[in-house]
């Protein structure tokens, strides 16, 4: 396999690892804390997770541990997107294992969870290993989004296991992989399997975080891609001296990225969803947001800038929220009778809806775009959601802005010239080489899951956190996945879910923002960040997101 410079100097760094982990493999020992809960819904989620709801939040110290060395047979999975890092998590796991007990096996399921139900496994060799170390993507195993929730897709994991001697399952995956982790442990320990589920906090989104789990993997490298992009950009259009830049941006149900990338380029506009939400703006309203910078900048004769949007905007603006809501549940409930409507007539559709939405949905539905309203309709992600990843509310925002300038120069409060122009960053930042952050921090997510089987725990989430510290200082452990949960309508019914961390608006990374938009709105302060650096002192080269440094006061 002919490789890059880069890959192969990676293939050479060494991942840093907490304390805890560097010492004699027999000594690292677990401390218990006290039982946990669930975030709400305590009775329902007891009554669905009897074995494995309320256990401790652990820690890794110094001590005697006799269970760490006997030999093991682990499978691993990558579930749902992809992120920077983890081939390390899955390097981390191996070297574990084989530091343990060089008679233990690692098996990765092809495909995602699926492979796991199918049976596609693929013995992980130390070859096999050290062609992925510190490099991007997930193409060792693949990734996919199947979710195990039938009672056959159980009963199939559970054969699977059986066929391969499975000790644990370690399923890598963001909020929803990780629920199905928790519903895959209480299901081996109600067969009384003895086999333990290790789940692993990824995802780009930044939304899977709490007190114990600082960071999902990815976020750092994802937010440095995307803001050496995003510079280019603008020092592009400082160049120029034209073109409005309408950048969206990943991030579903959170604006962590659009909130991380901001800090670090300081663009004229950035929209943070959960404030819309909270403040109720309604989409004319964020369009007047915009124009009001876009006129700003006119008046000094500046006419070019940025905005950036997270992908999930559309959701927190509460009229549109309330539809996608409303066709959620259509969708869910009348999937075959709308199959059956085969024309290419739209207004067709909109009938057969006009019967099914309420009086005001209707009426929004109506007055979108024709282009954005089939978004809304096409299929639906594995867990039963609008997909906004495929809505362009860029190019929405955009024609809004175009409609109201046009107003606004009319009555004679804008004079300057708009051009504007569309894009997505997405992919670009999903298989990048992780930094050395992302890479250490996988590696040490990785080895933490070892600890956590050899341990004998089940139903857990690896954790490292104290990250803004050198990495000697970081605390290595495991979380309670019940401890992250809460009920939520999927499908039309409550189900147990993992509940999605959002932008904290009095949080300081918000603060910090909030203060300095102003001046960023009117005035040209943009950063450009540059590429990801490998080489050079830790205060360049291991630094992890502003956001980390603002929320533990280290920025």
């Amino acid at each position: 396999m002919e490789i890059s410079a880069l890959q192969k100097a990676r293939y050479s760094y060494t991942p840093k690892l907490p304390a805890s982990l560097k010492q004699n493999i027999g000594e690292i020992a677990v401390h218990f804390g006290d039982p946990t809960e669930s975030l709400a819904d305590q009775a329902a989620l007891k009554e669905l997770f009897k074995n494995i709801y309320g256990k401790p939040i652990v820690t890794f110290a110094e001590g005697q541990n006799t269970e760490i060395c006997r030999p093991l047979t682990v499978g691993v999975i990558l579930s749902g997107g992809q992120a920077p890092g983890g081939h390390n998590v899955i390097a981390g796991l191996y070297d574990g294992l084989k530091k343990g007990n060089s008679k233990s096996t690692l098996y990765g399921f092809l495909g995602g969870p699926s492979g796991l139900t199918d049976n596609k496994p693929l013995e992980i060799t130390g070859g096999l290993i050290d062609q992925y170390r510190n490099t991007g993507g997930f193409d060792i195993i693949g990734s996919g989004r199947t979710k195990i929730e039938t009672p056959g897709q159980f009963a199939a994991a559970l054969d699977t296991a059986k066929k391969l001697s499975l000790d644990a399952i370690v399923i890598i995956g963001g909020d929803d992989s990780n629920t199905n982790a928790a519903l895959l442990a209480e299901y081996f320990e109600e067969k009384k399997a003895g086999v333990q589920v290790i789940g692993c906090p990824k995802t780009i989104d930044g939304d899977l975080k709490n007190e114990y789990i600082e960071a999902s993997f990815g976020f750092d490298t994802a937010c440095k891609t995307y803001s050496e992009l995003i510079g280019n950009i603008g020092r592009d259009a400082n160049s120029a001296k034209k073109y409005w830049h309408f950048i969206k941006l990943m991030g579903r149900a959170a604006s962590h990225i659009a909130l991380e990338c901001a800090l670090q380029t300081q663009p004229n506009v950035c929209l943070v969803s959960e404030e819309i939400e909270k403040l109720g703006l309604s989409l004319s309203q964020v369009v007047d947001r915009i124009c009001a910078s876009i006129a700003g900048r006119a008046e000094n004769g500046d006419n070019f800038g940025i905005v950036l949007i997270p992908e999930g905007l559309v959701e927190f603006i509460p009229e549109i929220k309330q539809l996608i809501g409303e066709l959620n549940d259509i969708m869910a409930a009348n999937q075959e009778e709308f199959a059956r409507i085969e024309s290419d007539s739209f207004h067709e559709i909109a009938v057969w809806l006009a019967k099914k939405l309420s009086g005001v949905s209707e009426s929004v539905f109506l007055s979108l775009p024709e282009s954005i309203a089939k978004e809304l309709l096409a299929d639906r992600d594995p867990h039963g959601n609008v997909q906004v990843s495929r809505i362009e509310t860029e190019k929405l925002l955009i024609q809004m802005a175009e409609t109201r300038l046009a107003e606004m120069k009319k009555a004679g409060a804008y004079k300057g010239k708009f051009s504007a122009l569309g894009h997505f960053f997405g992919y670009e930042g999903r298989c990048a080489f992780p930094s050395n952050f992302d890479a250490d921090y996988c590696y040490a997510l990785g080895f933490s899951a070892f600890v956590l089987i050899a341990s004998g725990l089940t139903g857990y989430l690896s954790s490292v956190r104290n990250l803004t510290a050198p990495a000697n200082e970081w605390i290595a452990g495991g979380v309670p996945l019940t401890m992250m949960m809460n009920m939520e309508r999927r499908h039309g019914a409550q189900k147990p879910v993992i509940r999605k961390a959002l932008v904290e608006l009095d949080g300081a990374p918000f603060k910090a923002f909030e203060k300095a938009r102003g001046k960023w709105a009117v005035e040209t302060c943009f950063l450009f960040p540059g590429s990801i650096q490998y080489y050079g002192p830790g205060e360049v080269c291991d630094q992890p997101t502003k956001t980390l440094r603002l929320e533990k006061c280290r920025a």
